[in-house]
């Protein structure tokens, strides 16, 4: 499934948390007020400036308070994106977490306090033609290059972001995102900005059956396809627009129409009717929208309240140039997800089904929070976050004509096959079920063998041990030793609601833009030991979980 970051987000170290007091036991945290929401920012931005050293911070770096959640016992967790004399610092950004005015901790992956020399050796317009080298494919144009703080690595680089939009490759979409050492030309990320799932895939609905579905009515002969009681989200015909290039982006959004009818009835179960797509997918947002606000308290993907736009009969390019239907995407520079019809030759029906939904839409809630980058290691957990809550809202659905499962896009297959199988990811030949020495590099982003559709494996088995144990799915052909990378065939799970708790807490709280695997298992862990306790079962279950694919 598909996400854009406009964000950056590695490291191979422990998770960096700057422990200045025992952190107490919280309850899960929650969306915050507009009133508490500033106060909290307010009072964080005074830590900021009197603990810069916890926050491997120098006299010269500047903090920017972009979000806040606070708990129930009070504890506040503000996260901040930082820059150095002016320039971005790509892997800066920190979550600092306070209670009554003192600092608890401060959670980040930048491991220097050393900052790089700000006078590039390399030309914006070199910068440009080597990214363009990596692209190796038609490039339109140079949407942005300017000079960051690139601190995703040992020690902080100058670098140059280039975002190129050009001709989709096999590799990867018509818009990626560069980064180039200023100093050597060397690319050190690539990150592809239409973040596909590498999959495609209901009132009449063409998946769900007659669904009853929440409508906006305008008289007694008009209804828009608008769902005031979430938001007000929304689905409209893109009419076979393209997701590519920004250009197509913004094309394809302002020519689409939104979906009106005159007596509330939509579809007829087949796609002889368009409308029938768009009752799939605003059945599957309005599930994944209760599930994130009746399980986690979030209202929206950014917590505001606000619904989603989404956009129907969507084509994607492909490597030839060509089109097809055969995947779904969120874009988070225009906060929308775009579906497709589909594609018999690729043997994908509509990409509309309900775990794709609740990937997508979970892109747009990692955009608003953690902002985990889409390479290296926090590309995988990207994309695992992702794959587990399409999951989970699967599960949420209850859905008898698409039983939950561990299975990404199953429904969208005729044969049997589905996209992604998170307990055996790696069957597809290019994904990783176990994680390997020395991580998932950056540069081997977008489209490589390190890209996050391969590396979110890690993160999807160990979703499924944590939750399900050892226990070998039914039909997978697989043996109880095969399920895990260390031979610990005994872990007993903890249940989808519990890890689904712990990995939103951790998401939302703990991960910044660069938080790698092993930093995921000590920020997770640290979640479990707040919501369960301190060598409680759940702790000690995702513990070995982690073990099993080799994170430790």
């Amino acid at each position: 499934m598909t996400s854009h970051s406009n964000a950056p987000k590695r490291l191979g170290l422990a998770l960096a948390v700057a422990a200045i007091v025992a952190a107490p036991a919280a309850s899960a945290a929650q969306p915050v007020q507009a009133g508490a929401r500033a106060l909290a920012m307010d009072q964080a931005r005074g830590l900021v400036a009197s603990h810069l050293s916890a926050l491997q911070g120098d006299a010269q770096d500047r903090f920017e308070a972009r979000d806040a959640l606070v708990d129930a016992d009070g504890t506040e967790h503000v996260r901040f994106d930082r820059r150095y004399r002016g320039l971005r610092m790509i892997g800066g950004d920190v979550v600092v977490k306070s209670q009554r005015g003192q600092l608890r901790s401060a959670l980040l992956t930048l491991r220097s306090t050393q900052r790089p020399s700000l006078t590039p050796r390399l030309s914006a317009d070199a910068a440009a033609v080597e990214a363009g080298a990596r692209f190796a494919g038609r490039v339109d144009k140079v949407y942005s290059n300017e000079l960051v703080v690139y601190a995703r690595g040992k020690q902080p680089l100058l670098a140059y972001e280039v975002t190129l939009q050009g001709a989709d490759t096999r590799a990867h979409s018509g818009l990626v995102k560069y980064y180039v050492d200023a100093a050597s030309g060397k690319v050190l990320d690539a990150q592809d900005l239409i973040q596909t799932a590498a999959a495609t895939g209901a009132g009449k609905s063409f998946y769900y059956g007659d669904l009853s579905i929440s409508t906006d009515q305008k008289s007694a002969t008009k209804f828009d396809l608008i769902d005031t009681t979430r938001g007000s989200g929304s689905v409209y015909d893109a009419k076979g627009g393209v997701v590519s290039g920004l250009f197509d982006i913004f094309s394809t959004t302002s020519n689409a129409t939104l979906f009106t009818d005159t007596d509330n009835t939509w579809g007829n179960n087949a796609v002889s009717d368009r409308a029938t797509l768009a009752v799939d997918i605003h059945y599957g947002v309005g599930v994944t929208w209760d599930y994130y606000k009746n399980v986690h308290g979030r209202s929206g993907l950014a917590g505001d309240g606000k619904g989603v736009k989404s956009y129907a009969h969507t084509n994607f390019k492909t490597s030839t140039g060509a089109t097809t239907g055969a995947n779904a995407a969120y874009v988070d520079l225009v906060k929308s997800m775009f579906y497709g019809d589909g594609d018999a030759s690729r043997n994908v029906g509509p990409v509309v089904g309900l775990d794709v939904a609740g990937h997508e839409m979970t892109h747009g809630v990692t955009a608003a929070t953690s902002k985990l980058a889409y390479s290296g290691d926090a590309g995988g957990l990207n994309e695992a976050s992702s794959d587990i809550f399409g999951t989970l809202v699967e599960f949420y659905a209850n859905n008898a004509r698409d039983p939950g499962d561990y299975r990404i896009g199953e429904v969208m297959r005729a044969n049997g096959a589905a996209f992604r199988d998170m307990y055996n990811q790696a069957v597809d030949g290019k994904s990783f079920n176990c994680y390997p020495a020395g991580g998932f590099d950056p540069s081997q982003g977008a489209g490589g063998a390190h890209d996050p559709h391969y590396t979110s494996g890690v993160g999807n088995r160990l979703a499924y041990l944590a939750i399900e144990g050892a226990t070998v799915p039914a039909g997978s052909g697989l043996t109880q030793a095969q399920l895990v990378c260390n031979g610990d065939t005994g872990i007993a799970g903890m249940g989808r609601d519990k890890f689904g708790k712990i990995w939103y807490r951790a998401l939302t709280a703990k991960f910044t833009s660069n938080t790698t695997y092993p930093q995921a298992r000590a920020a997770t862990l640290a979640a479990a030991t707040e919501l369960y306790g301190a060598n409680s079962a759940e702790y000690n279950t995702l513990a070995r979980a982690w073990s099993a694919v080799n994170v430790n």
